[in-house]
C-alpha cells in the first residue's frame, strides 16, 4: 500500500511539472513550427500567426491546432473566433483551411501592444480559449521537446 501511494504521488509531482512547463512565460521561450506565439487552450495548444495587412488592407489571422507533443490536431468542422484588441476591438471568424489550421482576416492596426482572445470549438467539443499578445518582444526561443 505505502508503495502505492509513492507512485502515485510521484505521479503527481511528475505530472504538475508538466503543467508548470507550459505557462505562458514558459511558451515565449518556445520555437515555434510557423513563428508565431504558443498558448495552451485546454488540452490542446494553439499557435497564433498574425500577417500584416495585404493590398486589401486587411491582416490574415492564423491559427494552428497541435496537442501538447505537436502532434496536428485535425480543424474540419472547427469553429473559431479571434478578438483582436489593438486601438478598438475586431472579431473575426476563423474557419478551417487545412489539416490543422483555422483562418480568417480583418482589419486592424499592428501594435506591439496587440492583444487576442483565440476561441475554437472541436466538434462534439466545447470551445477552449486562449489570450495572446503575439506583437510584444519575447525572449530568445528554445527548441521545445517532451
Amino acid at each position: 500500500m505505502k508503495a502505492m501511494k509513492l507512485a502515485v504521488l510521484a505521479l503527481g509531482i511528475s505530472l504538475s511539472g508538466l503543467a508548470a512547463a507550459h505557462t505562458d512565460e514558459y511558451l515565449d521561450t518556445v520555437k515555434t513550427p510557423n513563428g508565431g506565439q504558443m498558448r495552451m487552450a485546454g488540452a490542446y495548444h494553439y499557435e497564433l500567426v498574425i500577417k500584416p495587412a495585404t493590398k486589401s488592407g486587411t491582416n490574415d489571422v492564423v491559427v494552428y491546432l497541435t496537442d501538447h507533443a505537436g502532434k496536428e490536431i485535425d480543424a474540419k468542422g472547427a469553429t473559431g473566433t479571434a478578438t483582436i484588441l489593438a486601438g478598438g476591438k475586431t472579431t473575426v471568424a476563423l474557419t478551417p483551411q487545412g489539416k490543422n489550421v483555422l483562418k480568417g482576416s480583418g482589419s486592424f492596426a499592428l501594435d506591439p501592444s496587440l492583444k487576442a482572445v483565440v476561441s475554437i470549438g472541436l466538434p462534439g467539443k466545447q470551445a477552449e480559449q486562449a489570450r495572446f499578445t503575439p506583437l510584444a518582444v519575447k525572449p530568445m526561443p528554445v527548441d521545445h521537446k517532451h
